[in-house]
């Protein structure tokens, strides 16, 4: 194992939206430049300070700022625009004081030189010019979907009614395979749907070109057609992923096992216990994540099909979430003595155990790195946002999975059926043996890209190097 270079060089603060699929691949982001010998600070708001006790290690600091919303965060707001609103407002002049607090003193060894910033907190690069910082932009989607967005918002992507309504060919410059309009991006996938998000997202790039880098967790060999296209535009782009923790990949940071900030309790010790009694190969994993939320009847599809695939399953269902399942189905559940259902689970514990065959997920972003990451097949079934893209790239450019019909595209409900059919594709059948071994060449490229040496690697390095000069 490599021994970490103890010399602090630069002092990087980064700046995550303030929730649990933003925050976990940014502090990853740090543990890789804190290892490099880089100064890091986290900085997240002061709710999350008061919903969790974050124990980062690995010689990373933590700063709160506020959002405008210190007691209730996001769900104190009127709506996602009040939201988004306040928090530039306030976190501009927060994020201003900080940066002046701690570059105060003379003798400050490592004074602040660089932000990052999440993508969809495009401000903070304008506070980092106030006090002549470097400034780089995180994009926590994949340069699939941030390139989508990119065309749609500078208008070289045309979407109109008919192309939705008849869900017709899209062809994306850029991308490796022609989409349909329901591969898309649910926010010009389905027009209309959350304008607040599609703000959000479309304003990633609004002075994106001033950007001094910009990050994305991805890595090259992944999406090498569409990196080589976006760097055309973006001649500062660099992929640094998968971020996920160490030990999972490359093992060159020592103890990086976990994220180290959650907002969820896992229930490890009944996860693991369960999987332990289980033959390799036999166990069906079931997460949805932290935001997806499914109506009841999808939750019952979901449910029955899980139950009509003789499969053991381990099925993670928030406590939002608990109210959609009947005491019936939970009983049957119970009984059947085949599922576990539980609130929140130690997700890449439970992905790299022995015991997991397939991967039924919403496709997001994290979540599908950390199954190709780990070598396991998927069953996608999206929900929103970038999640109907992943999805499409899972099973037809990476082959690593299956996408689960969807028969009323207006309500979004699957059939228990077509959930047990591709179930069984991944754990039984002939396709499912070719996804398991494309899966493990995705592992293994993942971890060739952060090894060392690795193209996100020789990224990082480059990086640090322009910090130190």
């Amino acid at each position: 194992m490599e021994k970490m270079i103890m010399e602090k060089r630069g002092h990087v603060l980064m700046i995550p939206f303030p929730s649990q699929g933003h925050i976990n691949p940014c502090l990853q982001f740090l543990k890789r430049l804190a290892f490099k010998g880089v100064k890091t600070t986290l900085v997240t708001t002061k709710f999350i300070s008061k919903s969790t006790k974050p124990v980062l290690g690995h010689n990373i600091g933590i700063e709160f700022i506020s959002d405008g919303y210190d007691n209730g965060g996001f769900a104190e707001s009127e709506s996602i625009e009040s939201y988004l609103q306040r928090l530039q407002t306030v976190g501009s002049a927060e994020l201003t004081q900080l940066i002046k607090k701690l570059n105060s003193s003379s003798e400050v060894q490592n004074p602040v030189n660089c932000i990052i910033y999440d993508a969809f907190l495009p401000w903070a690069l304008d506070v980092a010019r106030q006090f002549g910082l470097v400034g780089g932009s995180f994009f926590t989607q994949p340069c699939a979907v941030n390139n989508i967005y990119y065309q749609f918002g500078k208008g070289l992507l045309k979407i109109d009614d008919s192309t939705v309504v008849n869900n017709n060919n899209v062809l994306v410059p850029g991308l490796p395979i022609p989409l349909r309009a329901s591969d898309l991006p649910s926010f010009l996938g389905v027009p209309g749907t959350y304008p607040a998000y599609l703000e959000l997202v479309l304003n990633q790039f609004v002075n994106l070109e001033e950007a001094d880098w910009i990050f994305i967790n991805s890595f090259n060999m992944l999406e090498i057609q569409v990196v080589d296209w976006m760097t055309k535009t973006f001649p500062q782009l660099r992929t640094i992923g998968p971020t996920i923790p160490s030990a999972y990949l490359d093992n060159r940071i020592e103890g990086d096992n976990d994220y180290g900030l959650s907002l969820f309790k896992p229930d490890s010790s009944i996860c693991m216990n369960w999987l332990n009694s289980r033959a390799n190969g036999t166990v069906v994993y079931v997460s949805f994540g932290s935001m997806a939320e499914l109506n009841k009847e999808q939750m019952e599809e979901l449910a029955m099909g899980l139950i009509g695939s003789n499969a053991y399953f381990l099925w993670v269902v928030r406590g939002s979430e608990e109210q959609k399942l009947s005491s019936k189905l939970l009983t049957e559940i119970e009984s059947g003595n085949k599922g576990l259902v539980v609130k929140w689970s130690p997700q890449l514990e439970v992905l790299s155990h022995v015991a997991v065959g397939c991967f039924v997920t919403h496709c997001g972003w994290n979540s599908t790195l950390e199954a190709l990451s780990l070598g396991v097949p998927m069953v996608g079934i999206p929900q929103w946002t970038d999640q109907p893209t992943n999805a499409k790239f899972i099973a037809d450019e990476w082959r690593v999975g299956v996408r689960v019909k969807v028969n009323d595209d207006e309500k979004g409900i699957w059939t228990r059926k077509d959930l047990d059919v591709a179930i069984r594709e991944i754990m039984e059948g002939d396709r499912g043996k070719e996804m398991k071994r494309n899966s493990s060449k995705w592992r293994e490229l993942a971890q060739q890209a952060v090894g060392l040496g690795g193209s996100s690697d020789q990224y990082l390095d480059e990086f640090v190097a322009t910090l130190i000069c």
